[in-house]
């Protein structure tokens, strides 16, 4: 069962690390609702990977998993299109891990620019855990355990998926035969176990916060969160950082977080002009635009508010089970396919939920 339809396929999905936020939304999220329908869409909850950095705080892990969940469901994935999983449940991601892991160098892993944001902005230095190390890895397996035709992103994550490009390559030459010279995109049609995917970034590769220095983050202070009230997300826009001193300084044009977001989130093209060429004459200020900023964001997030207050822990959890099962069906598959490649194939087998 290694291709449930002849939709091409996606893989991709969220850590368990908190609430989803505006940053996700439109680095991601939107990006998959437009694809349910064309693609056969495969949506990971990684929640092993959430342990590298809460090991001592599973029950939180638990808890974000469930809210994942109803963040996806309320923003418009529908699960009858598509298929919610749950990492730690679908074994053959693990397997694949360490298979995948003996053909990348600990010296490529590390040049990740992406691994070396996350040291620094997490304040790891070098106490950070092996598995942190080898989450990447495991973000190889996640992804080519289901053989995605590409996988939409943050560009904050394109290296990961550049660096699982290069494993899908080298897997295939190695163990299937397929000469170096064979386009990705012939690399199956050649033989080969993997394709080689591509990653789709969406609208905004990557959200500011609203402290306009980071990209957004709820472990930094300053992401907007999907589930926020509406009286916290005015707060929040409230707060963003303009670049501007005071009143008797001159508007700040360029990097103003405020004008981003009104670009970004105003349905009104012919508005933000407006309020944009008023701004830019003085004649309007920085509270003026972070009211609109908030009442934009507010009417993108009231129906997703009303869809996610009807959705309970047992609804989402009855969601991933089931998802769960279909994924562990396609993971098996491609597993027993790489390992017979390897002539690691000793046995078939069966995973099943109970």
């Amino acid at each position: 069962m290694s291709q449930t339809t002849d939709k091409p396929r996606i893989l991709t999905g969220d850590t368990p690390t908190g609430a989803l936020h505006l940053g996700h939304y439109v680095g991601s999220l939107e990006n998959r609702v437009k694809m349910q329908d064309e693609y056969d869409c495969y949506f990971i909850i990684a929640n092993v990977h959430a342990l590298t950095t809460r090991a001592d705080r599973t029950d939180e892990i638990h808890a974000d998993t469930i809210e994942i969940v109803k963040d996806w469901i309320s923003i418009g994935l529908d699960p009858r299109k598509s298929t919610f999983f749950l990492q730690s449940e679908v074994p053959a991601i693990a397997e694949l891990t360490w298979y995948f892991a003996m053909l990348l160098g600990y010296g490529r892993l590390m040049k990740n620019p992406t691994i070396k944001d996350e040291i620094r902005v997490k304040g790891l230095t070098d106490q950070y855990s092996f598995g942190f190390l080898m989450y990447a890895v495991g973000q190889i397996a996640d992804i080519l355990a289901f053989k995605p035709a590409c996988v939409p992103v943050g560009v904050d994550q394109v290296p990961h998926i550049e660096m699982t490009r290069e494993i899908a390559r080298r897997f295939n030459q190695t163990y299937c035969g397929v000469k170096g010279t064979v386009d990705d995109a012939d690399h199956v049609k050649a033989g080969g176990v993997f394709p080689v995917p591509e990653a789709k970034v969406g609208r905004v590769g990557r959200l500011a916060g609203t402290d306009g220095q980071n990209k957004m983050s709820k472990s930094l202070g300053n992401a907007i969160l999907l589930s926020d009230t509406p009286k916290a997300v005015q707060k929040k826009c409230n707060k963003i950082f303009t670049g501007r001193g005071s009143t008797d300084d001159p508007p700040v044009l360029e990097g103003n977080t405020v004008l981003e977001y009104l670009e970004i989130f105003h349905e009104d093209p012919d508005r933000v002009a407006e309020l944009k060429g008023q701004y830019a004459a003085s004649e309007l200020f920085d509270g003026h635009l972070k009211k609109e900023v908030g009442e934009a964001i507010n009417r993108l997030l009231d129906p997703v508010r009303e869809r996610r207050a009807a959705i309970t822990d047992a609804d989402a959890l009855d969601v991933i089970k089931e998802g769960t099962a279909r994924a562990n069906e396609v993971a098996e598959q491609t597993l027993w396919e790489a390992k017979k490649a390897a002539n690691y194939g000793f046995f078939e087998r069966e995973f099943n939920l109970k």
